[in-house]
Protein backbone atom coordinates (compact mmCIF):
# COMPACT_ATOMS: atom_id res chain seq x y z
CA UNK A 1 0.00 0.00 0.00
CA UNK A 2 2.99 2.20 -0.06
CA UNK A 3 2.75 3.45 -3.43
CA UNK A 4 -0.91 4.80 -2.85
CA UNK A 5 -0.93 8.40 -2.74
CA UNK A 6 -2.50 10.31 0.01
CA UNK A 7 -5.83 10.64 -1.09
CA UNK A 8 -8.18 13.95 -1.36
CA UNK A 9 -10.27 12.50 1.47
CA UNK A 10 -10.11 10.00 3.95
CA UNK A 11 -12.32 8.28 6.82
CA UNK A 12 -15.94 8.42 6.95
CA UNK A 13 -17.60 10.92 4.21
CA UNK A 14 -21.61 10.99 4.56
CA UNK A 15 -23.96 11.48 1.67
CA UNK A 16 -26.39 13.92 2.72
CA UNK A 17 -30.19 13.41 2.52
CA UNK A 18 -32.45 16.29 1.54
CA UNK A 19 -35.98 16.54 3.61
CA UNK A 20 -38.90 17.06 2.52
CA UNK A 21 -42.28 18.83 4.36
CA UNK A 22 -45.11 16.28 4.23
CA UNK A 23 -46.62 17.97 1.34
CA UNK A 24 -43.32 17.24 -0.88
CA UNK A 25 -41.56 20.73 -0.73
CA UNK A 26 -38.06 21.11 0.02
CA UNK A 27 -37.54 21.59 4.07
CA UNK A 28 -34.40 24.18 3.81
CA UNK A 29 -34.06 24.75 7.62
CA UNK A 30 -34.01 20.81 7.85
CA UNK A 31 -31.23 20.49 5.14
CA UNK A 32 -29.40 23.30 7.23
CA UNK A 33 -29.70 20.87 10.51
CA UNK A 34 -28.50 18.03 8.20
CA UNK A 35 -25.43 19.46 7.00
CA UNK A 36 -24.35 21.36 10.92
CA UNK A 37 -25.72 17.78 12.69
CA UNK A 38 -23.02 15.77 9.97
CA UNK A 39 -19.84 18.73 10.11
CA UNK A 40 -20.51 18.13 13.66
CA UNK A 41 -19.35 14.44 13.54
CA UNK A 42 -15.88 15.22 13.30
CA UNK A 43 -15.79 13.88 9.51
CA UNK A 44 -13.74 15.72 7.07
CA UNK A 45 -16.11 15.67 3.89
CA UNK A 46 -19.12 15.39 2.78
CA UNK A 47 -20.96 14.76 -0.48
CA UNK A 48 -24.29 15.93 -2.28
CA UNK A 49 -26.40 15.04 -3.86
CA UNK A 50 -26.25 11.21 -4.26
CA UNK A 51 -28.57 8.60 -4.47
CA UNK A 52 -28.91 8.86 -0.43
CA UNK A 53 -29.87 12.53 -1.23
CA UNK A 54 -32.48 11.57 -3.99
CA UNK A 55 -31.24 13.62 -6.63
CA UNK A 56 -33.42 12.02 -9.28
CA UNK A 57 -36.23 14.00 -7.39
CA UNK A 58 -34.84 17.69 -7.41
CA UNK A 59 -35.28 20.07 -9.84
CA UNK A 60 -32.30 22.06 -10.75
CA UNK A 61 -33.22 25.46 -8.49
CA UNK A 62 -33.45 22.75 -5.83
CA UNK A 63 -30.77 21.42 -6.28
CA UNK A 64 -28.68 24.57 -7.11
CA UNK A 65 -30.27 26.32 -3.57
CA UNK A 66 -29.06 22.58 -1.47
CA UNK A 67 -25.67 22.91 -2.64
CA UNK A 68 -25.50 26.62 -2.45
CA UNK A 69 -25.80 25.60 1.12
CA UNK A 70 -23.55 22.97 1.84
CA UNK A 71 -20.93 24.77 0.10
CA UNK A 72 -21.50 28.06 2.73
CA UNK A 73 -21.22 25.57 5.05
CA UNK A 74 -18.38 23.75 4.17
CA UNK A 75 -16.62 26.96 3.46
CA UNK A 76 -16.86 28.04 7.30
CA UNK A 77 -15.69 24.85 8.75
CA UNK A 78 -11.73 24.09 9.04
CA UNK A 79 -10.62 21.14 7.29
CA UNK A 80 -13.64 19.75 5.83
CA UNK A 81 -14.09 19.41 1.79
CA UNK A 82 -17.32 19.46 -0.11
CA UNK A 83 -18.08 16.99 -2.85
CA UNK A 84 -20.45 18.00 -4.88
CA UNK A 85 -21.75 15.50 -7.64
CA UNK A 86 -22.66 15.27 -11.36
CA UNK A 87 -24.81 12.32 -12.56
CA UNK A 88 -25.56 14.38 -16.09
CA UNK A 89 -26.01 11.44 -18.49
CA UNK A 90 -25.09 13.82 -21.45
CA UNK A 91 -21.00 14.56 -21.66
CA UNK A 92 -22.26 18.52 -22.22
CA UNK A 93 -24.34 18.75 -19.87
CA UNK A 94 -21.71 16.74 -17.39
CA UNK A 95 -19.06 19.12 -17.96
CA UNK A 96 -20.91 22.39 -17.86
CA UNK A 97 -22.02 21.17 -14.50
CA UNK A 98 -19.08 19.90 -13.56
CA UNK A 99 -17.32 23.46 -13.90
CA UNK A 100 -20.10 25.25 -12.49
CA UNK A 101 -19.82 23.31 -9.23
CA UNK A 102 -15.75 23.99 -8.85
CA UNK A 103 -16.51 27.54 -9.67
CA UNK A 104 -18.78 27.65 -6.62
CA UNK A 105 -16.45 26.18 -4.63
CA UNK A 106 -16.54 22.24 -5.05
CA UNK A 107 -13.53 20.67 -3.37
CA UNK A 108 -13.94 17.61 -5.26
CA UNK A 109 -16.29 16.24 -8.25
CA UNK A 110 -18.22 13.34 -7.64
CA UNK A 111 -18.88 11.75 -10.91
CA UNK A 112 -21.39 8.64 -11.57
CA UNK A 113 -21.18 7.60 -15.34
CA UNK A 114 -23.63 7.70 -18.08
CA UNK A 115 -25.82 4.54 -17.82
CA UNK A 116 -29.42 5.10 -19.36
CA UNK A 117 -29.79 2.97 -22.67
CA UNK A 118 -26.55 1.17 -22.24
CA UNK A 119 -23.85 3.44 -23.70
CA UNK A 120 -20.97 1.69 -25.15
CA UNK A 121 -17.67 1.26 -23.23
CA UNK A 122 -15.80 3.43 -25.19
CA UNK A 123 -18.39 6.42 -24.81
CA UNK A 124 -18.28 6.34 -20.90
CA UNK A 125 -14.93 6.24 -20.69
CA UNK A 126 -15.13 9.20 -23.57
CA UNK A 127 -17.60 10.36 -21.16
CA UNK A 128 -15.21 10.56 -18.15
CA UNK A 129 -12.47 11.55 -20.01
CA UNK A 130 -13.99 14.99 -20.44
CA UNK A 131 -15.04 15.54 -17.56
CA UNK A 132 -11.74 15.22 -15.71
CA UNK A 133 -10.12 17.40 -18.96
CA UNK A 134 -12.85 20.24 -18.10
CA UNK A 135 -12.04 20.71 -13.91
CA UNK A 136 -8.44 19.60 -13.89
CA UNK A 137 -6.42 20.29 -11.74
CA UNK A 138 -9.39 19.59 -9.43
CA UNK A 139 -9.35 16.23 -7.52
CA UNK A 140 -12.24 13.76 -8.75
CA UNK A 141 -13.91 11.01 -7.44
CA UNK A 142 -14.98 8.43 -9.75
CA UNK A 143 -18.04 6.62 -8.73
CA UNK A 144 -18.70 3.01 -9.82
CA UNK A 145 -22.27 1.70 -8.85
CA UNK A 146 -22.58 -1.13 -11.39
CA UNK A 147 -26.07 -2.85 -9.48
CA UNK A 148 -27.47 0.72 -9.57
CA UNK A 149 -26.18 1.76 -13.47
CA UNK A 150 -25.11 -1.22 -15.41
CA UNK A 151 -22.08 0.60 -15.58
CA UNK A 152 -19.22 -2.28 -16.28
CA UNK A 153 -15.44 -1.01 -15.79
CA UNK A 154 -12.45 -2.36 -13.97
CA UNK A 155 -9.30 -1.65 -12.80
CA UNK A 156 -7.11 -1.46 -16.01
CA UNK A 157 -9.54 1.01 -17.76
CA UNK A 158 -9.35 2.85 -14.75
CA UNK A 159 -6.10 3.04 -14.09
CA UNK A 160 -5.71 4.26 -17.53
CA UNK A 161 -7.90 7.00 -17.26
CA UNK A 162 -5.54 7.83 -14.35
CA UNK A 163 -2.42 8.31 -16.43
CA UNK A 164 -4.21 10.35 -18.72
CA UNK A 165 -5.92 12.51 -16.58
CA UNK A 166 -4.14 12.78 -12.69
CA UNK A 167 -7.14 14.42 -11.16
CA UNK A 168 -8.87 11.00 -11.26
CA UNK A 169 -8.02 10.89 -7.56
CA UNK A 170 -10.32 8.26 -5.78
CA UNK A 171 -12.75 5.65 -7.34
CA UNK A 172 -15.94 5.09 -4.57
CA UNK A 173 -16.50 1.41 -5.12
CA UNK A 174 -20.09 0.15 -4.77
CA UNK A 175 -19.10 -3.06 -6.53
CA UNK A 176 -20.55 -5.93 -4.59
CA UNK A 177 -18.43 -7.29 -3.06
CA UNK A 178 -15.78 -4.62 -3.29
CA UNK A 179 -12.75 -5.70 -1.70
CA UNK A 180 -12.00 -7.02 -5.19
CA UNK A 181 -11.79 -4.14 -7.36
CA UNK A 182 -10.07 -1.74 -4.00
CA UNK A 183 -7.03 -3.99 -3.84
CA UNK A 184 -6.66 -4.43 -7.78
CA UNK A 185 -7.15 -0.21 -8.15
CA UNK A 186 -4.23 -0.13 -4.99
CA UNK A 187 -1.66 -2.34 -6.95
CA UNK A 188 -2.03 -0.66 -10.47
CA UNK A 189 -0.32 1.59 -12.45
CA UNK A 190 -1.15 4.43 -10.99
CA UNK A 191 -2.28 3.45 -7.87
CA UNK A 192 -5.70 4.83 -7.20
CA UNK A 193 -6.99 4.81 -3.76
CA UNK A 194 -11.06 3.78 -2.96
CA UNK A 195 -13.76 4.48 -0.66
CA UNK A 196 -16.29 1.95 -0.01
CA UNK A 197 -19.81 2.82 -0.43
CA UNK A 198 -22.99 0.64 -0.22
CA UNK A 199 -24.15 1.81 3.23
CA UNK A 200 -20.63 -0.10 4.90
CA UNK A 201 -22.40 -3.38 4.24
CA UNK A 202 -18.75 -4.53 3.09
CA UNK A 203 -16.67 -2.05 5.19
CA UNK A 204 -14.45 -4.75 7.13
CA UNK A 205 -13.13 -5.98 4.21
CA UNK A 206 -12.81 -3.22 2.30
CA UNK A 207 -10.64 -2.03 5.23
CA UNK A 208 -8.77 -4.78 5.32
CA UNK A 209 -7.98 -4.41 1.40
CA UNK A 210 -7.16 -1.37 1.38
CA UNK A 211 -10.07 1.28 1.81
CA UNK A 212 -8.84 4.73 2.87
CA UNK A 213 -12.91 5.66 3.17
CA UNK A 214 -16.14 4.47 3.46
CA UNK A 215 -19.63 6.60 2.12
CA UNK A 216 -22.61 5.67 3.52
CA UNK A 217 -26.02 8.02 4.28
CA UNK A 218 -25.86 10.53 7.22
CA UNK A 219 -28.75 9.82 9.46
CA UNK A 220 -25.93 7.93 11.98
CA UNK A 221 -22.96 9.02 10.79
CA UNK A 222 -21.76 8.68 14.51
CA UNK A 223 -21.80 4.45 14.21
CA UNK A 224 -19.55 4.82 10.71
CA UNK A 225 -17.01 7.02 12.30
CA UNK A 226 -16.45 5.05 15.59
CA UNK A 227 -16.44 1.65 13.39
CA UNK A 228 -14.04 3.61 11.52
CA UNK A 229 -11.65 4.83 14.40
CA UNK A 230 -11.79 1.35 15.77
CA UNK A 231 -10.23 0.15 12.16
CA UNK A 232 -7.87 2.85 11.92
CA UNK A 233 -6.22 2.73 15.73
CA UNK A 234 -5.71 -0.86 15.19
CA UNK A 235 -9.04 -2.14 17.43
CA UNK A 236 -9.98 -4.73 15.04
CA UNK A 237 -11.77 -6.56 17.23
CA UNK A 238 -14.50 -3.84 18.87
CA UNK A 239 -14.71 -2.54 14.90
CA UNK A 240 -15.61 -6.14 13.59
CA UNK A 241 -18.02 -6.28 17.00
CA UNK A 242 -19.68 -3.27 16.25
CA UNK A 243 -20.12 -3.58 12.46
CA UNK A 244 -21.37 -6.92 13.64
CA UNK A 245 -24.20 -4.81 15.57
CA UNK A 246 -25.46 -2.74 12.45
CA UNK A 247 -24.91 -5.37 9.81
CA UNK A 248 -28.61 -7.22 9.87
CA UNK A 249 -29.87 -3.54 9.91
CA UNK A 250 -27.96 -2.73 6.56
CA UNK A 251 -28.17 -5.48 5.00
CA UNK A 252 -31.90 -5.86 5.48
CA UNK A 253 -32.47 -2.01 4.02
CA UNK A 254 -29.74 -1.87 1.57
CA UNK A 255 -32.05 -4.78 -0.41
CA UNK A 256 -33.82 -1.53 -2.11
CA UNK A 257 -32.56 1.84 -2.71
CA UNK A 258 -35.44 3.08 -1.40
CA UNK A 259 -36.08 1.70 1.50
CA UNK A 260 -32.39 2.60 3.24
CA UNK A 261 -33.87 6.32 2.35
CA UNK A 262 -37.00 5.65 4.08
CA UNK A 263 -35.66 4.30 7.02
CA UNK A 264 -32.46 6.27 6.94
CA UNK A 265 -35.32 9.85 7.31
CA UNK A 266 -37.42 8.10 10.06
CA UNK A 267 -33.81 7.64 12.30
CA UNK A 268 -33.28 11.49 11.25
CA UNK A 269 -36.84 12.63 12.22
CA UNK A 270 -36.81 9.90 15.46
CA UNK A 271 -33.42 12.04 16.31
CA UNK A 272 -34.72 15.36 15.90
CA UNK A 273 -32.98 16.89 12.99
CA UNK A 274 -35.91 17.26 10.87
CA UNK A 275 -40.04 16.35 10.89
CA UNK A 276 -40.88 15.10 8.08
CA UNK A 277 -39.78 11.39 7.40
CA UNK A 278 -41.37 12.04 3.66
CA UNK A 279 -40.38 10.58 0.37
CA UNK A 280 -41.12 11.93 -2.73
CA UNK A 281 -43.11 9.41 -5.35
CA UNK A 282 -42.48 7.09 -5.95
CA UNK A 283 -41.19 6.14 -3.11
CA UNK A 284 -40.69 3.16 -0.78
CA UNK A 285 -43.64 2.82 2.15
CA UNK A 286 -41.95 1.57 5.72
CA UNK A 287 -44.37 -1.24 6.67
CA UNK A 288 -45.17 -1.86 10.50
CA UNK A 289 -42.10 -4.26 11.02
CA UNK A 290 -40.41 -2.17 8.90
CA UNK A 291 -40.70 0.86 11.27
CA UNK A 292 -40.51 -1.19 14.39
CA UNK A 293 -37.27 -2.00 13.29
CA UNK A 294 -35.71 1.70 12.63
CA UNK A 295 -37.31 1.67 16.66
CA UNK A 296 -35.46 -1.21 17.92
CA UNK A 297 -32.14 0.29 15.73
CA UNK A 298 -32.38 3.37 17.75
CA UNK A 299 -32.58 1.78 21.13
CA UNK A 300 -29.65 -0.48 20.34
CA UNK A 301 -27.14 2.37 19.67
CA UNK A 302 -28.39 4.68 21.76
CA UNK A 303 -25.46 5.41 23.41
CA UNK A 304 -23.29 6.21 20.09
CA UNK A 305 -26.64 8.53 18.99
CA UNK A 306 -27.19 11.49 20.68
CA UNK A 307 -29.45 14.13 19.95
CA UNK A 308 -28.53 16.69 17.15
CA UNK A 309 -27.41 20.47 19.39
Amino acid sequence: MSGVPEPPVRGVSPVLQVPFTEDGAVDVPGFHRVVRHVLGTGVRSVMFPGFASEFHKLDEPERARLTAILLAETAAADDVAAIVAVQDHATLLAVARAVAVVEAGADLVNLLPPHFLAPSRRAVLAHVGAVLAAVAPTPVVLQYAPAETGTSLDAPALSALAREHPNLRLVKVEASPPGALIAELAEGDPPLPAVEGYAGVQLPDAFRRGAVGTQPGCSFTEIYVEIWRRFAEGEHVGGEELHRRLLPYISYWMLDQELIIAAEKLISVRRGLFESPHCREPGYRLDREETAMVGRFLAEFEDLLPPPD
